[in-house]
């Protein structure tokens, strides 16, 4: 049984860590093998959306497998792609999505801030419980979720090690819907599936500005914005679009949820 699992549901990527018998943790070869699933999700142009999840309904991943971290350590472009395998990814142009089922915490809490945006199961929770054995986060956690949450926020989960539930989590921006247990990953997918129906070229391109831009000055963020759009205004599907909006042809779009 592979530590982690990939699944194409239509242009979506389906990534699940699988080791449901030790809450979803990550060691060395399970973080190789979510690096090996983003550079394929990279490379496929059939495929727009990739959906990082966890096996069975107990955790998404309950963070670093502490009984074995040294085999995280010791795997091959740990510096590059990070221990938990693809948080020092900044470059990968395509969305993201979490769909969180239970724990998601500790290096599982870095893995679902890595991702452009999260789906939540109502009885999911959230948090850095390893903060009580002094293990620092260091896949992105610290640089992430500030931005997620807020400094107050971020500084209130990082510095007591709280847990939070989904609702909470929901407050404070950490999840951007919660939903019944069970459907976190049909939901992500029934947005991935909407994503992928929009023309890609502006949506890409909005993202990558969104991403560029967080560091910027908004007058340099202006200009960013201006000059990655370039390529939106004179690709084929910014016509073909008009045309349809001009024919009164309305592509449905996702509803949220009615509440957690």
């Amino acid at each position: 049984m592979a530590r982690v699992e990939t699944e194409r549901k239509g242009r979506s990527l389906v990534v699940t860590i699988n080791r449901p018998d030790v809450r979803n943790c990550v060691d060395g070869e399970t973080a190789q093998l979510l690096f090996e699933a983003v550079e394929f999700f990279r490379r496929d142009p059939d495929l727009d959306v990739l959906v990082l999840t966890g096996a069975g309904d107990v955790s998404f991943c309950a963070g670093a497998d502490l009984k074995n971290v040294e085999s995280l350590a010791a795997r091959p472009g740990v510096e590059e792609s990070g221990p938990m395998g693809i948080s020092r990814i900044t470059d990968l142009d395509k969305p993201t999505i979490a769909a969180v089922n239970g724990y998601c915490l500790a290096g599982g809490l870095e893995l679902a801030c890595w991702c452009d945006f999260r789906i939540s199961s109502r009885s999911a929770s959230f948090g850095d419980p390893a903060r009580r054995w002094g293990v620092p986060l260091i896949d992105g956690g610290t640089q992430r979720l500030p931005g997620i949450v807020g400094l107050g926020n971020a500084l209130y989960m990082i510095e007591t090690g709280i847990v939070i539930d989904a609702g909470r989590a929901l407050q404070m921006g950490l999840v951007q819907e919660v939903v019944p247990d069970g459907q976190a990953l049909p939901r992500a997918l029934e947005l991935a599936e909407a994503m992928s129906r929009y023309p890609r070229v502006s949506l890409r391109n909005d993202r990558r500005a969104v991403y560029e831009g967080l560091s910027l000055p908004i007058v340099e963020g202006i200009r960013l914005e201006a000059d990655i759009h370039r390529s939106s205004l004179t690709a084929p599907e910014l016509s073909d679009g008009l045309r349809q909006y001009a024919a009164d042809r309305r592509p449905p779009f996702p509803r949220p949820p009615h509440g957690p």
